[in-house]
C-alpha cells in the first residue's frame, strides 16, 4: 500500500512538473511566432491564433499518438506530429535570424529558437506516457487487492445422469442407462439386435450405446443386423389327417 502511494505521488510530481515545463516552451514559442505572424502581414489583434494553430497541432497528435498506439490508424497522427514539429521549428528558427542582434550568429540565434518547440514537443509526449503509465499500474493494484481477499468456491454437485424414458414404440420400461465401454462395432451390433428383440426403439437402443439414432436405422436398413425371429410362444398344430406340423398355415 505504502509503495502504491509512493508511486502515485512521484507520478503526480513528474506530470506536475512536465506541465509546468510545457507551459513553459509553449509561451516561448507563443511569443516567437505571433511576432513572426505580425511581421508577415497578419493583424495584431489575429497574430496570436497563428501559433496555437501551429503548436497546437503538436500537442494533439502527441497525445493521439499514444492513445492509438498499436493500431494501423497511428500513420496520420504521426504525420501531423511530424509536420507540426518542423513547421514550429523552422518558424522559430526564422524569426531568430530576423530579430537576432547584428553580433549574435544566425545559426546559434536559430539553434536557440529552435529548443523551445522540441521541448514542447518532447515534454508533451512525456506527460501522456506518464498520465497513461498511471491508470495502467493502478488497475492491476485493486486486482491485487481483490486475489488478497480469502473467497470460498460453492461445493460442486456432480451431476446424475437422468434415466431413459420409457420406450414410446412398445410402453416397455427401459433399462437403467449404465455408461457402457467402448464396444467393436460387431459387438454393438449384436447388442443392438438383441435389445430391439426386447422391444426397445431406435432412440433407445442409440442413447444405450452411444451412437446416433440414424446408425441404429442404417444398421437395420443394410442388414447389417439381422431382424430378431419372433418367438414362437404355442405349439405347432398337426394336421390330424397327414400327421406332419402345419405353424397355422
Amino acid at each position: 500500500m505504502r509503495a502504491a502511494q509512493s508511486s502515485r505521488g512521484a507520478v503526480t510530481t513528474a506530470v506536475a512538473g512536465t506541465v509546468l515545463i510545457a507551459a513553459g516552451a509553449f509561451w516561448l514559442s507563443f511569443t516567437a511566432l505571433t511576432d513572426l505572424a505580425r511581421r508577415s502581414g497578419i493583424a495584431a489583434g489575429q497574430a496570436w491564433a497563428w501559433p496555437l494553430i501551429v503548436d497546437g497541432i503538436i500537442v494533439v497528435a502527441t497525445v493521439a499518438v499514444v492513445a492509438l498506439a498499436g493500431t494501423r490508424l497511428t500513420w496520420y497522427p504521426w504525420m501531423l506530429l511530424i509536420v507540426g514539429a518542423g513547421l514550429s521549428v523552422t518558424a522559430n528558427s526564422v524569426h531568430a535570424m530576423v530579430t537576432a542582434d547584428a553580433d549574435v550568429p544566425a545559426l546559434l540565434a536559430a539553434t536557440v529558437a529552435a529548443v523551445p518547440p522540441l521541448v514542447l514537443l518532447a515534454i508533451t509526449h512525456l506527460t501522456v506516457v506518464l498520465t497513461r503509465h498511471h491508470a495502467d499500474t493502478s488497475s492491476p493494484a485493486t486486482a491485487g487487492d481483490d486475489r488478497d481477499q480469502p473467497h470460498t468456491e460453492a461445493p460442486s454437485v456432480s451431476a446424475q445422469p437422468e434415466p431413459p424414458a420409457a420406450s414410446l414404440d412398445t410402453g416397455v420400461p427401459v433399462r437403467d442407462e449404465v455408461v457402457a465401454p467402448i464396444r467393436t462395432s460387431s459387438s454393438a451390433q449384436e447388442e443392438a439386435a438383441a435389445l430391439r428383440a426386447e422391444g426397445w426403439s431406435n432412440k433407445s437402443i442409440a442413447r444405450h450405446l452411444g451412437v446416433h439414432p440414424s446408425t441404429i436405422g442404417r444398421w437395420f436398413t443394410n442388414q447389417t443386423i439381422r431382424e430378431p425371429e419372433p418367438t414362437m410362444t404355442h405349439a405347432p398344430n398337426r394336421d390330424l389327417e397327414n400327421g406332419r406340423p402345419t405353424n397355422g398355415r
